[in-house]
């Protein structure tokens, strides 16, 4: 597990547990006490307060009082937040939706000013609509977790993106295009691409796509992608 990825698993058990031994900790990580106690320092140099409490029956607490000194959240993690929540919104199937716009409302204004131009940016290209009863999707898949990071980066820096494709057939193909918007039909997700290779748009579900890879080189422009009268800016949801 990535240094990121176990130091956040460590906030998530302390503030659950209330109280965690380094044991525990490590037992919940996957990893030895010796990586657990240089994480917490870790953790402490960016502004967790978290204490010791020798002996036995004590262990280590979270100080609930405490905040981060600066935003660790990434673009990208962001972003997946964004479309979780609009996504399930798109589907009507979002209780206390009032109080997740107020908390993702609360992410962004702590995102700086570089973050939070990527993650404008990055919305410019999410669309949100409603799938037709007739799509088959009794074959749905999970999605490729490397897609979002390879989408932050061919969207924002407009550079194109090379994957697998494994068609409703099963036919597997290469695929070299240029990204240009992502479309939520909840339950199905879709890549929008320009396929230079066809001249036209394509439609790539996103659960049949896998190895997704920038292909570094030339940038591509953004173009209009024609959408039905359904299908809205994700921006718009909230108006």
């Amino acid at each position: 597990m990535k240094a990121r990825l176990r130091q956040d698993a460590i906030v998530r058990s302390l503030r659950r547990n209330g109280t965690s031994t380094i044991a525990d900790l490590a037992e919940a990580v996957g990893a030895s006490r010796r990586t657990v106690l240089r994480d917490i320092s870790a953790l402490r140099d960016e502004g967790f307060v978290i204490h010791s409490e020798p002996g036995r029956g004590g262990g280590l607490q979270l100080d609930p009082q405490s905040l981060q000194t600066t935003a660790r959240l990434s673009v990208a993690e962001v972003f997946a937040l964004l479309i979780s929540v609009a996504s399930m919104r798109a589907a009507g199937n979002l209780p206390f939706s009032d109080l997740a716009d107020a908390g993702l409302s609360k992410i962004e204004a702590a995102l700086p000013p570089d973050k939070l131009r990527d993650l404008r940016r990055f919305l410019g290209c999410l669309y949100v609509g409603q799938l037709s009863p007739q799509v088959d999707i009794s074959d749905m898949g999970a999605m490729d977790p490397a897609l979002l990071p390879a989408f932050e980066t061919a969207f924002l820096q407009r550079q194109h993106l090379r994957f697998q494709y494994r068609d409703a057939k099963g036919i597997l193909s290469h695929r070299n295009v240029e990204p240009q918007a992502m479309l939520i039909l909840p339950p199905l997700w879709y890549l929008v691409a320009w396929d230079p290779a066809r001249q036209d748009f394509r439609h790539f579900r996103m659960d049949r796509i896998s190895t997704p890879a920038i292909d570094e080189g030339a940038r591509f422009q953004r173009r209009h992608v024609p959408f039905e009268d359904h299908v809205r800016p994700v921006r718009d949801l909230s108006r």
